[in-house]
């Protein structure tokens, strides 16, 4: 029997270990002709990439992206038919934010960013974008994830398979938090509590306005995503 992306062509950057590793051989064994990429850097940054987190995280999401983006844009436009998907990997570490890892939230944070924008833009092409924020023990994560006993990477590429699939075609510019056999959608940014004065604001008048509305506002999510004191988030 046919796995469910039979047929597709599936690239697969940082292939070789890990989740990305997970990724490849789950399309293979759902049926995708499977590229993958992976230039070998290690943990602490040497080896075939030196360059800065901010470059390697969130330039190297974009310029794949833009390319294929430009790719799918023309077959569009040629009137041949598109059903494409992009798949993208941000972090809790940038969507919910975890002391520390400025940098590589701030990148993580971007892609989660990007990914919203760029299915808006490309919806039109028949192109859908998403992004996961997995929690899996790799070597970059070994003795830093809690309960890790849980957490293989292997358990991440369901998810990802089935965005790459045809089936997911009606799913797009979302974020899911995926652990074990845990699958949760990430909430983004909204506008809550606000005020309107109809006027331009004197600097003293603010000492009790924005109090007042931060104190009628959701608390913002624990590292975990869960927002304290609500419960089934």
């Amino acid at each position: 029997m046919s796995g469910i992306a039979e047929g597709r062509v599936v690239v697969v950057t940082g292939a070789a270990r890990g989740i990305g590793r997970g990724h490849a051989l789950e399309f293979a064994r759902q049926g995708a002709k499977v590229v993958v990429n992976d230039l070998g850097a290690e943990v602490d940054g040497t080896g075939s990439s030196g360059a800065a987190v901010i470059r390697v995280h969130l330039r190297g999401t974009f310029a794949p992206l833009r390319h294929a983006a430009a790719y799918w844009r023309e077959q569009a436009k040629a009137g041949a038919p598109v059903d494409a998907r992009v798949i993208n990997t941000t972090s809790s570490s940038g969507i919910y934010g975890n002391p520390g890892q400025g940098n590589y939230g701030a990148a993580k944070a971007g892609i989660a960013g990007l990914t919203v924008i760029a299915a808006r833009e490309l919806e039109r092409y028949g192109v859908t974008v998403n992004a996961i924020a997995p929690t899996a023990l790799t070597r970059m994560t070994d003795g830093l994830i809690p309960g890790d006993a849980d957490a293989d990477p292997g358990d991440v590429a369901p998810l990802v398979v089935w965005l790459g699939s045809a089936q997911s075609r009606g799913i797009t510019g979302r974020v899911f938090n995926v652990r074990a056999g845990r699958i949760s959608v990430a909430e983004g940014w909204h506008a809550g509590p606000g005020v309107d004065k109809g006027a331009r604001w004197d600097p003293a008048e603010l000492g009790e306005v924005i109090p007042a509305l931060v104190g009628k506002a959701a608390p913002n999510a624990l590292t975990n995503g869960e927002i304290p004191g609500v419960t089934g988030s």
